[in-house]
């Protein structure tokens, strides 16, 4: 059987070009990059190249870039990082746990959190932003595209307002990065944004490897204490193969911004997605007309459980998501789509098809083959839904 891979928000494959250049670290070039002679030299060297790499991805500075074991790591680093008790956080309904889960913590330790609703496509209203701002406003965090929609947020026009009123703005970046152009410098259009995140499985890099850009007029404490890597941002001995394969996947995702690549794969999710609303009934785009990363599709099959969705899937060789792989078996339906408005019906009705650089058009066709025949199938199980039907095609 094919198996036919859309999950990428959940994790890319590592590219074999990225494991080419992580491979040597592994075995002939093992230093210690803290260490001073020839083979800890060269680790060092490695470490310092693929920082140059992640920040010409982000167009920042070598030195704003601070390496983590990944997305989780960096949300918590910029939060814990950024307040003391007494501060105000303003967040969102709809960001990643490793962002809510970490605001739910600092508020027991004496932080104020204010949590942003959202429209029903998903979106955060800059006004939402402006008049939740208070003088005690320390940071502000906002996701730039969901995890679950792919919905990509005004975070130029909400980092300007944050720093309007005298906040810090993180933007956990994790699904926009290797998807979008990302610009920190002084004069691009995320000039405003003082803390970034990236996770390298994201972006065909390995799992367990992270970056948090950390605009250098920020003083961030450490949530690791030990040595003093990263400019004492982040104890730690560096993991050089996974920073050497998360340089090496930046400056790759950075060259393949550049090319008609991320239309093309536009294009393919825009046909997968109409060709399903054609073929399928009593089914919807969630957060449709908003701006989405090029990937990411989020759609409701009215009258079909979601997780019996995906398992027929899974059966015929089609991967796909209920949501966030990290609440993954949860009974609760998906956060993000009850923040925007959704019933507890329809979104646990909503699979997430998101798909890579490396989906073709054969592996689009192949799955619009199936997803008609499975949802037809499982509607066919129900005798409430026996007259409900499914355009399958010859």
């Amino acid at each position: 059987m094919q198996r036919i891979y859309m999950d990428a928000n959940a994790t890319t494959p590592l590219l074999p070009e990225v494991f080419e250049a992580m491979r040597p670290f592994y075995l002939e070039h093992y230093g210690n990059a803290s260490s001073i002679h020839q083979q800890g030299q060269q680790a060092r060297a490695a470490v310092d190249r693929a920082r140059e790499s992640v920040a010409g991805l982000l167009h920042c500075r070598p030195a704003e870039i601070v390496f983590t074991s990944g997305g989780t790591e960096s949300d918590n680093l910029a939060l814990f990082g950024v307040l003391s008790p007494g501060d105000h956080l303003i967040t969102t309904s709809i960001e990643h746990h490793a962002v809510l889960h970490a605001a739910q913590s600092l508020q027991s330790r004496g932080v104020e959190v204010t949590i942003l609703p959202v429209t029903p496509s998903g979106i955060v209203e800059p006004a939402t932003l402006l008049a939740a701002l208070k003088p005690n406003t320390r940071l502000v965090s906002i996701m730039y595209a969901n995890n679950e929609t792919g919905v990509i947020q005004p975070i130029d026009a909400l980092a300007g307002i944050a720093h309007a009123g005298g906040a810090l703005f993180h933007t956990d970046a994790v699904q926009a990065a290797g998807k979008l152009p990302l610009d920190v410098s002084p004069h691009g259009f995320l000039k405003d944004v003082d803390l970034l995140t990236i996770s390298g499985h994201k972006i065909h890099a390995p799992k367990g490897m992270g970056a948090l850009y950390v605009r250098r007029s920020v003083q961030l404490s450490p949530i690791f204490h030990g040595g003093s890597h990263e400019r004492q941002r982040r104890a730690g001995t560096e993991n050089v193969p996974g920073i050497v394969g998360l340089g090496k996947a930046a400056a790759m995702a950075s060259e393949w911004l550049k090319t008609d690549a991320p239309a093309k794969l536009a294009a393919l999710r825009d046909r997968l997605e109409q060709t399903i609303l054609a073929q399928v009934e009593e089914t919807g785009v969630n957060s449709a007309g908003a701006a989405r990363v090029a990937n990411t599709t989020n759609i409701y099959f009215d009258h079909v459980e979601a997780e019996a969705l995906l398992i027929a899937l899974d059966l015929k060789g089609l991967s796909v998501s209920g949501g966030s792989a990290c609440q993954s078996g949860a009974s609760e339906p998906s956060h993000v789509l009850t923040a925007m408005g959704l019933s507890a019906n329809r979104a646990r009705a909503s699979l997430r098809f998101s798909l890579s650089k490396l989906t073709t058009e054969a592996e689009v066709d192949e799955a619009l083959k199936l997803i008609p025949e499975a949802v037809a199938h499982l509607r066919r199980l129900s005798p409430v839904q026996a007259s409900r039907t499914v355009t399958v095609p010859a």
